[in-house]
């Protein structure tokens, strides 16, 4: 398709009830490789194509999309979203197409397609290897391996033209130990915007090390006590607090619903001063990363909350037309066959000035969290509870031996005011986020964090620090 029949296809959605007309094209290559019980169990490749029209009235939305690019077709597709709509009195033209300018220039090394399958596959086997080779008593590992080449063109009504091109590579390490009748699973995955010189410049047999390591160490692990305690969450805890508790809250159409106990709190305090949170779609090389959101908006940095104080939202085309603001370009969908939504990107709360091991060291006792698992968060009021895969009790500001089955609960705004630390550190986990249906590709950080008290679930009984001390990995 050229531009002039892209415009025909956004002005018969117009012509047929809408106030703002978007076509979304997507050519997307995947590759996805699966290793269990020491052996390749899937290659799968593929190429997907479809077009996406959404069509705006208002506050109505509706959305059409197929993967028949015929343009008689579209123009059909075109006119049954824009009949979705509701019927505007006057017709509104097209404006001229123009492109946007990103801060971002995609830098692809070594892009995925130019590496046989079979180098693929090799990196996937040494993988599986390494983590066998740890302890005699992992049992099981599995290994995935993804990339996907994704080329979108967005254009719309208001004039905005950009077609964009998006690489990403993945690699996920999960690893099952066993002794007796004791089961304990170790996960370690690393991804990011970038060709295959990802697994170039990491190596992939240490990724699936650490998590055969993670399952072996928490085999020897005590229950973990219960009860109000300090806790330190370690850098390398990835960004589950921040992403979970904080940042869905303040994604713009929860905000905007009153589903978010953020809502209406912009210039008020809602955290410890020691506290900034940030969602950055221009780190390079990120999970999240990419020049334009998926509606065609340059990406940038969008500081949500400034020393404890609420300063935005993250918005999309449509929930910053609501609130007479500028779009953050954060409106995201998992494919054509989606409509788009406010969503995070690179989320994360900013490093402080104390070292990560002089937090540990001042925490008299408590709890050491050093990998979160998953977890639900009420937006609403900000209630959570997550998983802790890995932890360590502390005593005497050491952390002296490891425990397991521990859970946090607390409040996302409440724990946010309970910092009293912040390291200098900061460590990005990567993660695919859902929400209504459809899943994207984030990442998330935090440096360590002193939390003056949180509620421990688990087995252990009431909080007593004994034992000695254990290496952390």
């Amino acid at each position: 398709m050229d531009k002039k029949e892209i415009k025909e296809i956004l002005k018969n959605t117009l012509n047929t009830g809408a106030d703002f007309a978007e076509l979304f094209w997507e050519q997307k290559e995947t590759v996805l490789i699966n290793c269990e019980e020491n052996r390749i169990e899937r290659i799968n490749s593929g190429f997907d194509e479809g077009i996406g029209i959404r069509a705006i009235a208002g506050e109505n939305t509706s959305y059409a999309y197929t993967n028949d690019l015929s343009l008689a077709r579209l123009l059909e597709v075109a006119e049954m979203a824009g009949k979705g709509a509701q019927k505007k009195q006057e017709l509104l033209e097209i404006k001229d197409f123009h492109t946007p300018v990103s801060a971002l220039k995609s830098e692809i090394k070594k892009p995925p397609r130019e590496v046989g399958t079979e180098e693929k596959v090799q990196i996937v086997l040494d993988a599986n290897e390494a983590a066998r080779k740890v302890d005699p008593r992992i049992r099981q590992v599995k290994v995935n391996y993804g990339d996907v080449q994704q080329k979108v063109t967005i254009a719309n009504s208001e004039g905005v033209f950009v077609e964009d091109l998006r690489t990403r590579t993945r690699l996920s390490v999960q690893a099952i130990a066993a002794e007796g009748d004791l089961i304990q699973t170790g996960f370690q995955s690393l991804g990011g915007s970038q060709g295959f010189e990802l697994l170039e410049e990491n190596d992939p047999t240490q990724i699936a090390e650490r998590a055969a390591q993670r399952a072996v160490l928490m085999l020897s692990a005590k229950p973990a006590p219960s009860g109000k305690m300090p806790v330190v969450l370690a850098g390398k805890a990835g960004g589950t607090m921040v992403h979970e508790a904080c940042g869905h809250s303040l994604e713009a159409d929860l905000v905007q619903k009153g589903l978010s106990v953020y809502a209406e709190k912009k210039g008020q305090k809602v955290a410890s001063p020691l506290i900034t949170v940030v969602d950055d779609g221009l780190l390079r090389g990120k999970f999240g990363t990419m020049c334009y959101d998926d509606e065609g908006t340059p990406t940038g940095k969008n500081v949500l909350i400034k020393q404890g104080v609420l300063e935005n939202y993250m918005y999309d085309l449509k929930t910053a037309k609501h609130d007479g603001v500028r779009s953050t370009g954060n409106g995201r969908r998992e494919s054509y066959q989606s409509r788009p939504l406010p969503r995070m990107r690179n989320t994360y709360i900013a490093p402080g000035k104390t070292d990560s091991e002089k937090i540990i060291n001042e925490t008299k006792e408590g709890l050491l969290v050093t990998a979160m698992g998953g977890g639900q968060v009420n937006t609403l009021n900000g209630d959570y509870v997550f998983d802790v895969t890995e932890a360590y009790v502390i005593q005497d500001g050491e952390a002296v031996y490891p425990v397991r089955g521990a859970t946090l609960t607390g409040n996302g705004p409440e724990t946010l005011r309970l910092v009293e630390m912040v390291g200098k550190d900061l460590d990005f986990m990567i993660g695919i986020c859902g929400k209504e249906g459809q899943g994207v590709p984030v990442s998330d950080a935090q440096p360590t964090l002193a939390v003056r008290e949180l509620i421990v679930g688990g087995t252990g009984g009431k909080f007593v620090a004994q034992g000695k001390k254990i290496r952390r990995l």
